[in-house]
Order: C-alpha cells, then sequence, then structure tokens
C-alpha cells in the first residue's frame, strides 16, 4: 500500500513533477501506477486517491455505492499543472469499493457517468461500474521468469495452443456455467503439458461488456474480465501455467473500443481516446471507435496498457490484434469514405509510429518476451528492426500460408495436382518476416466449419487429410497455433456459448488425431532441426518441389549446427506410393520419426519398417537415394542417424 504523508496545498497525488513532464511529453508509459484507484495512506489515514484524465471537462465527482451516487458528495479537483488530470483521495475507502467518475464537459451541457480508463477490476457484466482493486499476489513462478528468455526465444519451439476461456470447457450440470480461473489453473494446465504444447494464447481476458464479442471488443485495458474470477484468480492461472513450464500470450486490441457509454468513447464530452473524424474514428467492420495515435495521452494509455500486462500479470508476449486495420486510412472503406495521410497515401503514419513505439518501449522493458502482429497484408519489413525500417514485431501471422493451405487441403485428392503451386509457394516467402503459422479461431466460426469439416473424402479420408495437415504444418518452417479443439478434430464449428466437443474422444479416430498432435509436439520441441531455424533459408532445403502428377513434396529441415537433417515428405493423395525414390544430402541410415499412417493414429499402417539405409544413386541433384513406402494421405518424417 503507497504511503503518502507529503501533500501539497492540492491535496495528495501519486504524480511527482517528472511524471507530468513525461506525461505531457508523450513518454510515461507506467500510468497504472499513477491514474486509476490506487489504495494510499494520508497523515495516518487510509483511503482511496483517485485520479483521472479528462481535460475538457467542468466538473468531475466521485460517485459509488459508499456515497449512494451523490453526484455532489466526493468532487475531484483539477490539478494546477494543465495536465487534465483530476485527483482526490477518499479516506476510509477500502479496496472492493464500487466506483464511478460522474463528468460535466466544459462548454454544453454535456454529462456522463463513466468507468475508470485505469480500473484494475470491473464489475460482472452487465454491470459496469469500476471497483478498486489492491493487486498484491505472491507469485511461485521464479524459476519460469528468469529462464524464460529461453522458452521465448526465436530459436526455441513455440507451439501455441489458442484458448477461449468461456468456451473451453462448460459444466452443463450447473447450467452450462464456464470455469472459473482457478478451475481452469487446474484442468487446462495439466491439459496444455500433457499434449505438449509450449505456450498457451488466451482470447482477450480484458474486461468486455459484449460475451459475445469473444473479448474484442474492450473496455477495461487494466482489468481481466470478472465473469471468471478475480485478478487474482487470473494471476493464479498464469503461475500454474508457469510453473508447469508453459508461457502465456494475451491478445491485446489496440485498434478499436465499443462505444458503450460506460467506456472510453466521447469521454469528457469530447472524442478524447478517438478521432473525432468518422472517417478516421469510426471502424466500418465492427461499429466500433478508432484510437487517435497521433494523441500523446492515449498512445501511453495503449503502450502502458501492454506493459501493464507484461509487469503485472507476467506474461510473455502480446498478440496485437487487427493491425491491418490500423496500418491503412482505407481499411474497409470506399474511396471517398477516407482521409489520405499529409503526402496523400493510405497509410496511416501515426498508427505505424505508435506501433513502433511499442515494440521499442515493450522490448525495452521486457526483452525476454515477444509480440507477434496479426497482419494480414503484405506490408513490408513487419518482424524487422525499427532502425532498419521494420515496424519491430518479433512474430507475424502468416496468413497467407494459411489461407492457401485450407483451400489447398479443401479440395478434393483427384484435382490437387492442379493447385500444387499453393503448396509450394509458402517457401518462396517464408524467410520475410518471423512466421507464425495459425489455424485460428477465425477459421473455425461464422459459417467456416471446423478445420475437420474442412477435409474432403469419406470419413477415413477425412481423418487422415487432418493428420496430413497437422504433419505439413510442423514440418513447414515457422512457429505453430492450432485453436482449441482443432487438436482432436471438432466436428462442428466454434461457438462461444458451448464447451468445445470433448465428447468426440470417445471415438478412436479423434483420439488417433489427438495422439498425433501430442507427439508431433514431443518431436518438435526435442528436435533442434524442426525448430531451430524457422526464420532462416539455411533451415530448409527443397528436396522435390515439381512432383504434382502425385501431389507429393519433399524437403529437409536443419538446424544451426546442420548436423541435424530431417526429411519431411507429405503424399496430398490416398494412393500409396511403394518404391518412391528420394535424392538426401547425405548417406547412412535415415529413421522413420514419425509418420501419420500408423495405426496408433488411426491410419492403416503402411510404413517403412523404421526407417532405410540411403544408397549410392544420385537423385533430385543430390548424391545418394533414398527407396520409401509413403502412406496414403500420409506425412512421414526421417532422421538421419548420426554416425
Amino acid at each position: 500500500m503507497p504511503l503518502l504523508r507529503k501533500t501539497t496545498s492540492h491535496g495528495p497525488t501519486l504524480l511527482t513533477d517528472q511524471d507530468i513532464y513525461l506525461f505531457k511529453e508523450g513518454n510515461h508509459f507506467r500510468l497504472y501506477d499513477k491514474l486509476g484507484s490506487h489504495p494510499m495512506t494520508v497523515n495516518g489515514r487510509t483511503g482511496i486517491l483517485f485520479s483521472v484524465w479528462a481535460p475538457n471537462a467542468h466538473y468531475v465527482s466521485l460517485i459509488g455505492d459508499f456515497n449512494n451516487w451523490d453526484r455532489g458528495a466526493h468532487p475531484l479537483k483539477s490539478r494546477w499543472d494543465s495536465s487534465g488530470i483530476w485527483e482526490g483521495f477518499v479516506p476510509d475507502l477500502k479496496p472492493g469499493t464500487v466506483y464511478k467518475y460522474h463528468i460535466a464537459s466544459r462548454g454544453h451541457h454535456y454529462t456522463v457517468d463513466k468507468g475508470d480508463p485505469y480500473a484494475f477490476r470491473w464489475e460482472l457484466a452487465p454491470r459496469t461500474a469500476s471497483v478498486v482493486w489492491d493487486l498484491d499476489y505472491k507469485w511461485q513462478d521464479q524459476l519460469w521468469m528468469k529462464e524464460r528468455h529461453k522458452n521465448n526465444a526465436l530459436n526455441a519451439p513455440l507451439s501455441i495452443y489458442e484458448v477461449h476461456l468461456g468456451s473451453w470447457r462448460r459444466v452443463p450440470e450447473e447450467h452450462n456455467r464456464y470455469l472459473t480461473y482457478r478451475e481452469m489453473a487446474q484442468y487446462l494446465v495439466a491439459y496444455v503439458k500433457e499434449m505438449g504444447f509450449t505456450h498457451v494464447e488466451f482470447l482477450p481476458v480484458m474486461e468486455h461488456p459484449f460475451y459475445g464479442s469473444w473479448g474484442y471488443q474492450v473496455v477495461g485495458f487494466f482489468a481481466p474480465t470478472s465473469r471468471y474470477g478475480t485478478p487474482q484468480d487470473f494471476m493464479c492461472l498464469i503461475d500454474q501455467l508457469h510453473q508447469n513450464g508453459i508461457g502465456v500470450i494475451l491478445d491485446w486490441v489496440p485498434s478499436h473500443f465499443p462505444t458503450d457509454q460506460h467506456g472510453l468513447a466521447y469521454f469528457d464530452g469530447t472524442h478524447l481516446y478517438e478521432h473525432a473524424d468518422a472517417q478516421k474514428g469510426y471502424h466500418p467492420d465492427w461499429g466500433s471507435a478508432i484510437f487517435n495515435y497521433g494523441r500523446n495521452e492515449v498512445r501511453e494509455f495503449l503502450i502502458s496498457s501492454a506493459l501493464f500486462w507484461l509487469d503485472k500479470y507476467h506474461v510473455d508476449g502480446i498478440r496485437v490484434d487487427a493491425v491491418a486495420s490500423m496500418l491503412y486510412l482505407d481499411y474497409s472503406r470506399k474511396e471517398g469514405e477516407w482521409i489520405p495521410n499529409e503526402h496523400g497515401g493510405r497509410e496511416n503514419l501515426e498508427a505505424i509510429g505508435f506501433l513502433r513505439r511499442l515494440n521499442e518501449v515493450v522490448y525495452g522493458e521486457y526483452p525476454d518476451v515477444q509480440t507477434m502482429a496479426e497482419e494480414s497484408t503484405a506490408w513490408p519489413m513487419v518482424t524487422r528492426p525499427i532502425y532498419a525500417g521494420g515496424l519491430g514485431f518479433g512474430i507475424k501471422w502468416n496468413m497467407g500460408w494459411m489461407h492457401d493451405t485450407l483451400q489447398y487441403i479443401s479440395t478434393d485428392t483427384i484435382f490437387r495436382k492442379y493447385h500444387h503451386d499453393q503448396l509450394t509457394f509458402s517457401l518462396w516467402y517464408a524467410f520475410y518476416e518471423n512466421f507464425v503459422l495459425p489455424f485460428s479461431h477465425d477459421e473455425v466460426v461464422h459459417g467456416k466449419g471446423s478445420i475437420f469439416g474442412k477435409m474432403p473424402g469419406d470419413d477415413w479420408q477425412k481423418y487422415a487429410n487432418l493428420r496430413l495437415l497437422y504433419g505439413y504444418m510442423f514440418g513447414h518452417p515457422g512457429k505453430k497455433l492450432l485453436f482449441m479443439g482443432d487438436e482432436f478434430g471438432q466436428w462442428k464449428e466454434w461457438h462461444h456459448d458451448e464447451s468445445i466437443e470433448w465428447h468426440a474422444l470417445n471415438f478412436a479416430p479423434h483420439q488417433g488425431v489427438r495422439k498425433w498432435v501430442s507427439d508431433l509436439n514431443r518431436v518438435y520441441r526435442q528436435e533442434m532441426a524442426l525448430h531451430e531455424n524457422d526464420f532462416g533459408r539455411e533451415g530448409c532445403e527443397w528436396i522435390d518441389i515439381n512432383d504434382w502428377e502425385n501431389s507429393i513434396i519433399s524437403f529437409i529441415r536443419r538446424g544451426h549446427s546442420k548436423k541435424d537433417l530431417f526429411l519431411i515428405v507429405c503424399n496430398f493423395t490416398p494412393v500409396p506410393r511403394y518404391w518412391y525414390r528420394l535424392g538426401v544430402p547425405e548417406a547412412g541410415y535415415w529413421e522413420e520419426i514419425l509418420n501419420s499412417d500408423a495405426q496408433d493414429y488411426g491410419g492403416s499402417g503402411s510404413g517403412n519398417f523404421g526407417g532405410m539405409e540411403a544408397d549410392g544413386w544420385g537423385a533430385h541433384g543430390r548424391p545418394y537415394s533414398l527407396i520409401m513406402t509413403l502412406p496414403p494421405l500420409g506425412v512421414v518424417f526421417f532422421k538421419k542417424r548420426k554416425s
């Protein structure tokens, strides 16, 4: 609890002259320690200090249960330093106090009751007030935090399990309620550890009024949603994941915010956080407001939010949502519906500056975490350093690979040979960025069906295609991401009001898919050649790119040492290929490490009896070759055994 004995004529404050200087300058990125509501002691009396930025207000007061929501009972005072910050200390209040700010705007008759932009907790929706809260928690993840630079490094294995907290698992006998954070700490941690994923990525946990937005319409940028418990409950979930060697990534939404009256929109009777002009400040796709990235205080608010989760909640990375919508002024707009930048272009220069500053600050403060961009266009150098002209992200979602791959795998096997380029194109650009290969929630909603539902053919072919798809993904350069339910082949598309289809695991083919994903994770994590050089051209080499007639691709994966070699061969037809010859760069024994057609996974059992010796017949420009059996709709991983 902060201890403050020195006061000014204005009253108690946490803000120093240096804080105000940085705030006005646009370089204060720990505002959550200064603004909002904070317990403190003043001249021996404990209470709560409230601070809110509302520069265009002429009156601000504190309202809540403690004063019967009386707008005149506890007025705040405007600071004397032209910062636009209003403050007030209320003795005898404690954590748990429910409150809002009553704001009357300057110059016209607009009054509104607002939640606290910097609140650490909010009431359970549909209630909309903020809650004073203390974030004290005794963390037990010291070992993880000490070593996490190794687990989050670009040369480490990253296999991410994407989770929506409200629908991962429900309790049907209790009115289909969702699990709490602490219940998730029990069940999710054990499951992710069993499956071998390295990280969990949560769809936005920040407080949101509309559950059906999946968390992407945020009002509380500094508070985990109260739907699943307290802030400490969420800390416990992260702590348990860390103690079990699992990293945590949070989906974070600086691209827009909802216009609910109690939120950020029109905060003090002016467009404070958003652009006033709808051509820049209104998002046509989501009916939401767009942040004004050209304003110092708005950039500080957002960057402070990002640092807050890294600081107070020990998270290991943030995935920045909808980056493309930030980069382009004409995003989802027709001609005449957008305002060009000062050079006449469509690039949002203010947003570009914000993203660069975000990454600069995050990596400057926390060099052992990662920022990830969901960027769906060909914007150059998203994951390249700021000093070289890049945006400075650590990793970018490879949306092009995802779309091409799903379109290809959805094609009937008879016609795949005419679409061979959809498989091979990705390796032409795979190393221009640091990519993660995502099969995310966006691909299993809005009538798109489940990943399993996209697979063509009869039931056997559907399961074989799904195992082949995941094997190809884990062999391909790039980090990995699967949305919950994908790992066992959920039948129907995801819905946020229902649990994923755990009952599918009563059927052997789904058990086989889950075991296959678990084994893929195990081998991916163990073998340096499959993850260490994901972002370097020397980490991947085509063996045969041209066998379109048989819909077969083959490539080599290498680690930095180049001593560990893996050969990955994918047969995208239901026809087994016998006596299939492939060139390899080294002689010796090549062990069959993984085979998606193994009976353990629900396959037919076609394979190579554990491996084979390379002979001296050259092929595909290599001095040696292997003669192998390629299973139908199968992928095989061969590892060169060291001499």
